[in-house]
């Protein structure tokens, strides 16, 4: 399965971010999303994608973990991801 996630770090400072961005890439959660093309793309602050096994609810509660670990009552959202499109999004 594929998620799509939105993390909000309530009151969190750019640093607050890079280390959230740093923890969830260690489990395979990253910001970075691939077109058709071949070419990557960068999706827009505190978004990121996920693939894996996991169910919504597991792959929600994995990433509230590593957010409450950076900074405490983080708010988080994880859709199942189906075709996407975008536009405007810078390449990685």
């Amino acid at each position: 399965m594929d998620y799509m996630i939105r993390v909000e770090l309530h009151g969190a400072s750019y640093a607050h971010y890079e280390r959230l961005h740093v923890a969830l890439a260690a489990k395979g959660v990253t910001n970075v999303i691939a077109g058709d093309n071949g070419s990557r793309y960068k999706l827009p602050p505190a978004e990121y994608i996920y693939g894996g096994s996991e169910s919504v609810v597991q792959v929600r509660d994995a990433v509230y973990q590593v957010a409450a670990s950076v900074l405490a009552n983080p708010a988080v959202v994880v859709t199942q991801r189906g075709p996407c499109a975008w536009q405007g999004l810078p390449q990685a």
